[in-house]
């Protein structure tokens, strides 16, 4: 079942919560760019990361794109290139 984790030479970690109980209880727009996103992010990083940004005092669409920033820093550290449909 390892198919939809993408080609990526990245490290996987272990989850011991329940991803789509956490992934149901993310903001609407949050949920939108997960399910986008060019990695398969975990609900407790996404929201760690949209936590933070909100925090700062940016707008969720300010926070969309520090998602893309992290999303961009993440694969420039991969040695497979993944593109991006965005």
């Amino acid at each position: 079942m390892s198919a939809n984790l993408g080609q990526s030479s990245l490290r996987r970690k272990r989850r011991s919560a329940d991803p789509m109980a956490a992934y149901d209880g993310l903001p609407a727009p949050l949920r939108r760019w997960l399910s986008e996103a060019a990695l398969p992010w975990s609900p407790s990083s996404a929201r760690r990361i949209w936590s933070r940004s909100l925090g700062k005092g940016l707008t969720p669409e300010e926070t969309l794109l520090s998602l893309d920033q992290a999303e961009a820093k993440t694969l420039s550290r991969d040695k497979i290139v993944i593109t991006s449909l965005r």
